[in-house]
């Protein structure tokens, strides 16, 4: 029995499998981590390329699983609909678009103390020294103390996953198709498109808010998901609202 796939969701596919495995089987897990994670800009283990690379990384099977099983149900229907190169660039906006959304999220946390801790004195190589040693330097007060304990989260913080691109491809599905009926394996009730995904991305956008899960694991980039579902919609809006103009990409 042949798989229903189509060919930029199967070399995507494929792409995802191999460097987990590379992941589970090279560093004791690590080091691919390293190289490939996407950490936050100010983490002296950020690197530039960790922009493209998080999304083909994942952090374990199960992880894995249902994002390629996602991208298999709804990438392959939309990459059917409008095309290998239409398909590829909203993949790739929405990966971008969820990175944006996330860093800006960890930023608008990140920035107050953060500034707050070099007007007062302390530099930037002294709040790294300190993060990677996990030790206080002299002279470092009680105010200043506090506000290194709530930059920590942010500057900590690394993101892996396909989620902000599958969730690109969800919304374009949604747009293309918004009276298809689709449900949860643990909620079996049909809803269709155009309230289904809607519904997902202000759940994702109340867990950012609160850090109350609903669906998914307590660490998982809540904004990610929003900023590439956000980039998906807005793309395919732009592309059916000029699908009779000269901007029509054939």
């Amino acid at each position: 029995m042949r798989l229903n796939i189509t060919d930029a969701v199967k070399h995507i596919l494929i792409i995802n499998v191999i460097m987990f495995i590379g992941t589970v089987s090279i560093g004791n897990g690590q080091t691919f981590y390293d190289w490939f994670a996407l950490y936050f800009p100010k983490n002296p283990a950020f690197e530039p390329w960790q922009i493209i690379t998080h999304m083909f990384m994942h952090g374990g099977g199960a992880h894995l699983f249902f994002n390629m099983f996602a991208l298999w149900m709804f990438g392959t229907s939309v990459e059917r609909q409008i095309g290998t190169k239409r398909f590829l660039f909203i993949y790739f906006s929405a990966g971008l678009g969820a990175v944006l959304f996330q860093l800006g999220y960890y930023y608008v946390n990140f920035l107050p103390d953060y500034n707050s801790l070099i007007a007062s004195g302390v530099t930037p190589e002294s709040i790294n020294q300190m993060f990677e040693t996990n030790r206080i330097l002299p002279g470092i007060t009680e105010v200043q103390l506090q506000q290194l304990r709530n930059i920590a989260p942010s500057l900590a913080a690394s993101m892996v996953g396909a989620s902000g691109c599958i969730m690109g491809v969800l919304a374009a599905f949604g747009m293309m198709n918004p009276n298809a009926e689709l449900m949860l394996i643990f909620f079996p009730i049909p809803i269709k498109a155009k309230y289904f995904i809607p519904g997902i991305i202000i759940l994702d956008v109340i867990s950012a808010i609160t850090g109350q899960s609903f669906f998914s694991p307590s660490n998982t980039a809540y904004m990610a998901h929003v900023g590439g579902a956000v980039v998906g919609f807005l793309i395919m809006w732009y592309w059916k609202k000029n699908s009779m103009d000269k901007y029509r990409w054939n």
